[in-house]
């Protein structure tokens, strides 16, 4: 499944730590945003590692699932590319 994830980590440290985490799983493609393109497993472990991290009463991580429609839909505007995946195309 491709997922979109991100992030509102009030403490420096945490968010740093949630960034390194992340990058194991996705590219991150903004400072809070990342892209993934994960299994059902690999999903359930990225986002229990990043509960693990945060404060739940602070922190605010959302997931977002993209279909593959929706991903080839993906426009950018600025600096950055599209999904990497090559069976996508950017219109």
């Amino acid at each position: 499944m491709y997922m979109m994830v991100s992030y509102d980590i009030v403490r420096d440290a945490t968010r740093g730590r949630v960034m390194r985490f992340l990058k194991d799983f996705g590219q991150r493609v903004q400072l809070s945003v990342f892209e993934c393109d994960l299994d059902e497993e690999k999903y359930r472990e990225m986002k229990r590692g990043v509960e693990e991290l945060i404060d739940k009463r602070k922190d605010s991580v959302r997931y977002y699932r993209l279909c593959r429609q929706c991903v080839a839909r993906v426009v950018v505007s600025g600096w950055g590319e599209g999904p990497s995946d090559s069976e996508f195309e950017i219109v």
